[in-house]
């Protein structure tokens, strides 16, 4: 598998999304979801701060009034950039429910008939949350773990600052693999060790993947499409390139 065999992913799901009506619901669905929750958290957060500043500056100068404007525009780019990353983090938690029915969806069509998952009882949906908690725990130390093993590298004169922005885009790349490769692997109940086993099963590939998946949902508002564009990609990419490991009988669930 060499290195640029990820990168075409993205822009496969783009086409199989373009060709395939039926997917297009799993797809705008959580993107307005994502959409409104982001614009209300963007304008509550804008409003409230924007008038802490008003409060504590005295507006009775031309000044004053200046350095206002600059600060509302340094605010409003901050606070993009902000709920960018919440969206990153988040956005795939708000539209899971529709992308669990994309990523059964997808399986379908690239690996032929498979049994709908039966609607899950009350316990299995919170045996299925907790597993979730557990998963963005897990990356979560993951991340923690990184940056401390990263940081030392910022004292090193020249080479430091390079090496440690390479690490750490390697890093996002392995994060953003972990949550678009998952849908099949959840519904199998793999182990975190297990989806960790098919990033590196699969580089270079799967690195260059979550590079281009990590810049695409990195960028605010572009996120709130790449987001669930880089789902079917995730999708596409983990279901041709290890079938062997999504037979058509899902593993039972854990106790």
């Amino acid at each position: 598998m060499h290195l640029l065999a990820g990168v075409i992913y993205p822009f496969r799901a783009l086409q199989l999304i373009n060709q395939t009506r039926r997917l297009w619901g799993y797809i705008v669905i959580p993107m307005l979801v994502n959409l409104v929750v982001g614009a209300l958290l963007y304008l509550g957060l804008f409003v409230v701060l924007m008038q802490q500043l008003q409060a504590r500056l005295d507006q009775s100068t031309v000044l004053s009034g200046v350095v206002l404007a600059i600060l509302g525009v340094v605010l409003a780019v901050g606070l993009a950039i902000v709920i960018g990353f919440l969206l990153v983090r988040f956005g795939v938690v708000l539209g899971a429910p529709w992308y669990s029915q994309l990523s059964e969806e997808l399986e379908r069509m690239i690996l032929g008939d498979r049994p709908r998952l039966e609607k899950p009882r009350a316990t299995e949906m919170v045996y299925d949350v907790w597993r979730a908690l557990l998963f963005e725990g897990k990356k979560l130390l993951l991340l923690v773990v990184g940056w401390l093993c990263t940081v030392p590298l910022l004292l090193i004169p020249g080479l430091g600052g390079g090496l440690f922005a390479t690490l750490w885009l390697g890093l996002g790349s392995v994060l953003s693999c972990l949550d678009f490769f998952d849908g099949p692997q959840e519904r199998r109940r793999f182990s975190f060790r297990q989806k960790l086993g098919t990033v590196r099963a699969t580089m270079p590939a799967s690195l260059s993947f979550g590079v281009v998946a990590f810049v695409l949902v990195s960028i605010p508002l572009v996120n709130l499409f790449a987001i669930p564009l880089c789902v079917v990609a995730g999708n596409l990419f983990v279901l041709e390139q290890m079938p062997e490991r999504f037979p058509k009988t899902a593993a039972k669930p854990e106790a």
